[in-house]
């Protein structure tokens, strides 16, 4: 199986292929400039790659939520490749990918993965080790203040632990904590291929023009979100 895996819901853009059991991957921190370095991503990874654009079996991208534009060119980088090979798109849900690449790396029975949505707010969801590696990657998604994520991570138990990339926006976890913190810089497009290919085999794939960014705020002129 060959799957092209697209991430850029925030901070950083990583593009991955799966490919004879291997994974290549390639990442830039201008995830903000996700228009410009999309395609030259896919081309490394490819170089990199014993398997070439044509024979791909599906390609999977970070379906959200997060940034309002990089989803917008991530989703469309995507659908336009699965298109133009007449292959299958496979949105994976940025938050439960996030929670399921966590589980390596801590003992925690509750991940709660972030990103961030506007000014001092967040979407985060409550995940637990069990359902995870069950395959249970329901939509748990939330959005609120810093405060209302480490309540919920507190109201999950006494040893959940918030994954998130952005590292400042989050207080070092002192003695009687609600949560522990994870930082996720391991969360990358190699981090989307195990529930991709899970959701290839079940069926669950989209053709390009049904899949959407899962934006979760409205867009409005001026540069304002709703």
């Amino acid at each position: 199986m060959n799957i092209l895996a697209i991430e850029c819901t925030h901070v950083s853009l990583s593009v991955a292929l799966m490919s004879g059991g291997e994974v290549t991957l390639r990442s830039c921190d201008e995830w903000n400039r996700a228009a410009e370095s999309i395609m030259p991503l896919v081309q490394q990874v490819l170089e990199g790659s014993l398997a070439g654009l044509g024979q791909l079996d599906a390609v999977a991208v970070s379906s959200g939520p997060g940034s309002f534009t990089a989803l917008r060119i991530g989703m469309s980088v995507a659908k336009g490749i699965a298109y133009g090979l007449g292959i299958p798109l496979v949105p994976v849900p940025t938050l439960p990918a996030m929670a399921l690449a966590a589980l390596p790396f801590t003992a925690a029975e509750v991940l709660v993965p972030v990103v961030p949505s506007r000014r001092g707010e967040y979407y985060y969801g409550c995940y637990r080790r069990a359902g995870l590696e069950r395959g249970l990657t329901g939509d748990e998604t939330a959005r609120g203040s810093m405060d209302d994520v480490l309540l919920a991570a507190g109201a999950a138990g006494p040893d959940a632990v918030v994954t998130a990339r952005l590292t400042d926006d989050f207080p070092v976890p002192g003695e009687g904590a609600p949560a522990g913190f994870l930082d996720a810089t391991f969360f990358s497009a190699a981090s989307l291929l195990p529930e991709a290919s899970r959701l290839f085999s079940l069926g669950s794939v989209l053709s390009p023009a049904d899949a959407f960014p899962d934006y979760r705020q409205m867009f409005v002129p001026g540069g304002r979100k709703e």
